[in-house]
C-alpha cells in the first residue's frame, strides 16, 4: 500500500504544472513522509451538490491545478452531453489563492471543447456570477470560491440552465458529473487535457447588468441621508459591486473598513473570514463607534452572505451583529409586505434549520410557505419563490434573476427598510420587537464544533442515532432521524428533536466545513422569556454533545 501511493504520488507530481503544489509533493516523497503522502494521496475530494471545497495543496485530496482540470473536463463532458445546441458556460472568481488561474485553466479546457465560453476579467461576487449564468441564458456558471471558509481553502461551485434554471446542481447531477471526473482523472494527465485560449473575457456590461437590474427592487431610496452607515468587505470582493449599487439608489458613501475593503486571499485581520465568528466584525464595530453609526452592512468575502450590525446599549461594545433568522425575518416580512402590496402572490422558504417564524409571517400575508432541505439548492428551486433565506445569513430576494442567495441585493433591502423606520422614528431594532409582538418572540442559536478529525462528527452522529435521548433539558423529546426523509422532504445527514414545549433542536454536519451544528429555537411570550428558555437549551445540549 505505500509502495502504490508513493507512486502515484510521483505520478501526480510529474504531471503538476504549478511549481508549489509539485516541490511540495516532491519534498513529501523525498522525506519519506507516509503520513503526509496518506492525507494528500489516500482519498480524494469529493465533487456533490456543493462542488469542490478543500484546502490548497498537492494530491486529489486538495485544491489544486491538476484537480481543477480534472473537475472542468468531466463538466465539461456532462455539459456538451445534455446541452447539445449552443453550449455555453460562464466562469467567475473570487479573491482567494489560486482562484484566477483556476478559472483560467477552466475557460481554456471548455474553450478547447468548442463550448461558447465566458471569462469575468476580474473578481466577482458569486451572485454576480449567479446573475450572469441566469442573465446571459448559459448553460452552465462555475465559480471559483471557497466562501467564508478558512483562508487556505478554495473551491468550485457550479449552477446549471436549462430545467435547472441556472441555479445550483442537486443530485443525481452531482454524481453524473463525479462519474466524468473520475474518468478523466483515470485516463488523462493536466497536459492531455486539450486547452485552448479561444474564449470571451466579459465584465463591466455584466456587473452594470446586475446593479440596474438589483437596484430596481428599491428605485431611489428616500431618507437615505439620514442613516450613517458602515461597510466592511471583510478582505473579499463585495466593495465594487456595492458601491456601484448605493450610487444608483442615491446612497451616501458609506463608511468603509478600509482594512478588510478590497480582496486578500490571506484574510489578515480575522481568523476566520466568515461574518459569524467571533470577533470577525470588531473593526467594523470600532468604526461605527467612531463615526457614531447606525447600521453595519457587512459581506462575506465572496458577497453571497449578508450580516447586520445594530447599535446595542445592553453590551460591553455598544453594537451587536443580528442573528441570521433575526434577518430572514426583518427581509422576509418586508418582500412579503411588498409583494403583496403590488399584487403578488407566491411562497416564502426558508431551510429546516431556520427559523419557523418565517411561516408566520407567509401566513399573515396570505403566501404560501416551505421548508427546505439545508443550501440554496434546494431553496432556489422552490415554486414561485418571491423571498428565501437560511439562518448562516444566507438570503434571495431576488430570485427570478439570482437564483441564489446575494448579500448585496439583501443589503440593500435591509437599507431600504431601515431608511423607511428611519422617517418613522425607529429602528430594525423596534421593527424586530414589533415583529416579536405580532408572530411570537423566537429565539434561535447554534452551538458549533470545528474538528480536525472528521471522525469524531461520525461518532457523535451514529451515537445520537442509535440512543436519541428521551428527554432534553427535563422536557420530552420526540426524535425524527432526518436521513429517513419525509412526504415534503427528502433524506439528509441530520437529527431533529422537538420539545414538548415548543422548543426544537436539529443536529447535522456542516456540508462545506469540518463541523458539528446544532440548531436551537425556542419561542416565548417575550423576548426575554425565549432567550431564557433558548440559555437552558444551549447549556443542556452542550452537555449531550460532550
Amino acid at each position: 500500500m505505500t509502495t502504490q501511493l508513493f507512486d502515484a504520488a510521483r505520478a501526480w507530481a510529474a504531471q503538476d504544472p504549478d511549481t508549489e503544489t509539485r516541490e511540495e509533493l516532491l519534498a513529501l516523497i523525498a522525506a519519506g513522509d507516509t503520513q503526509a503522502i496518506e492525507a494528500r494521496m489516500g482519498s480524494r475530494l469529493d465533487f456533490g451538490t456543493a462542488g469542490l471545497r478543500g484546502e490548497l495543496g498537492a494530491g486529489p485530496n486538495r485544491m489544486n491545478r491538476v484537480l481543477v482540470a480534472q473537475a472542468a473536463a468531466g463538466i465539461r463532458d456532462y455539459v456538451n452531453e445534455n446541452f447539445k445546441n449552443d453550449a455555453s458556460v460562464v466562469i467567475g472568481f473570487d479573491g482567494r489563492i489560486n482562484s484566477a488561474i483556476f478559472a483560467r485553466d477552466s475557460a481554456e479546457i471548455f474553450a478547447a471543447a468548442g463550448i461558447s465560453t465566458m471569462l469575468f476579467d476580474g473578481v466577482v461576487p458569486t451572485p454576480v456570477l449567479a446573475f450572469a449564468g441566469k442573465h446571459l441564458n448559459a448553460s452552465a456558471a462555475i465559480m471559483v470560491t471557497a466562501s467564508h471558509n478558512p483562508p487556505r481553502d478554495n473551491g468550485y461551485k457550479v449552477y446549471l440552465g436549462g430545467a435547472n434554471g441556472g441555479s445550483q446542481i442537486i443530485s443525481p447531477t452531482d454524481k453524473q458529473i463525479a462519474d466524468k471526473i473520475r474518468a478523466i482523472a483515470a485516463s488523462q494527465t493536466f497536459d492531455e487535457i486539450p486547452k485552448s485560449t479561444n474564449y470571451e473575457v466579459i465584465g463591466d456590461e455584466i456587473r452594470q447588468a446586475y446593479v440596474a437590474e438589483t437596484a430596481s427592487l428599491t428605485g431611489e431610496i428616500e431618507n437615505a441621508e439620514s442613516l450613517k452607515i458602515v461597510y466592511t468587505a471583510m478582505h473579499g470582493v463585495g466593495w465594487r459591486t456595492t458601491q456601484e449599487l448605493f450610487e444608483a439608489v442615491g446612497l451616501p458613501k458609506p463608511f468603509t473598513v478600509d482594512e478588510q475593503l478590497l480582496p486578500d486571499g490571506n484574510f489578515p485581520t480575522v481568523a476566520f473570514p466568515n461574518p459569524e465568528e467571533p470577533g470577525a466584525m470588531d473593526l467594523a464595530f470600532a468604526k461605527a463607534r467612531e463615526v457614531g453609526a447606525d447600521l453595519i452592512i457587512a459581506n462575506d468575502p465572496d458577497a453571497d452572505r449578508l450580516a447586520i450590525g445594530v447599535p446595542d446599549s445592553s453590551v460591553a461594545e455598544g453594537w451587536r451583529r443580528l442573528t441570521g433568522d433575526e434577518i430572514g425575518l426583518l427581509l422576509g416580512y418586508q418582500v412579503a409586505r411588498r409583494a403583496v402590496a403590488d399584487g403578488k402572490t407566491g411562497a416564502l422558504a426558508c431551510s429546516i434549520v431556520s427559523s419557523s417564524a418565517l411561516g408566520k409571517v407567509a401566513n399573515h400575508f396570505g403566501l404560501e410557505y416551505q421548508e427546505t432541505l439545508t443550501g440554496f439548492k434546494w431553496i432556489s428551486k422552490v415554486p414561485n419563490l418571491l423571498f428565501g433565506y437560511e439562518e448562516a445569513l444566507g438570503y434571495c430576494v431576488d430570485p427570478q434573476r439570482t437564483p441564489d442567495k446575494d448579500g448585496i441585493s439583501a443589503a440593500l433591502i435591509a437599507i431600504a427598510m431601515a431608511a423607511e423606520l428611519a422617517s418613522q422614528g425607529k429602528t430594525l431594532t423596534d421593527q424586530l420587537a414589533e415583529l416579536g409582538e405580532l408572530f411570537g418572540h423566537y429565539a434561535t442559536g447554534q452551538i458549533s464544533m470545528r474538528v480536525t478529525d472528521l471522525s469524531v462528527i461520525s461518532s457523535i452522529m451514529q451515537n445520537l442515532r442509535a440512543n436519541p435521548p428521551v428527554m432534553i433539558d427535563g422536557v420530552e423529546a420526540k426524535f425524527t432521524d432526518l436521513s429517513i426523509g419525509t412526504d415534503k422532504l427528502g433524506p439528509t445527514d441530520g437529527l431533529r428533536f422537538d420539545l414538548a414545549d415548543g422548543r426544537r433542536v436539529i443536529v447535522r454536519p456542516s456540508g462545506t466545513e469540518p463541523k458539528l451544528k446544532c440548531y436551537l429555537q425556542a419561542v416565548g411570550e417575550s423576548k426575554e422569556a425565549a432567550t431564557a428558555t433558548l440559555a437552558s437549551l444551549n447549556d443542556a445540549m452542550k452537555e449531550l454533545l460532550k
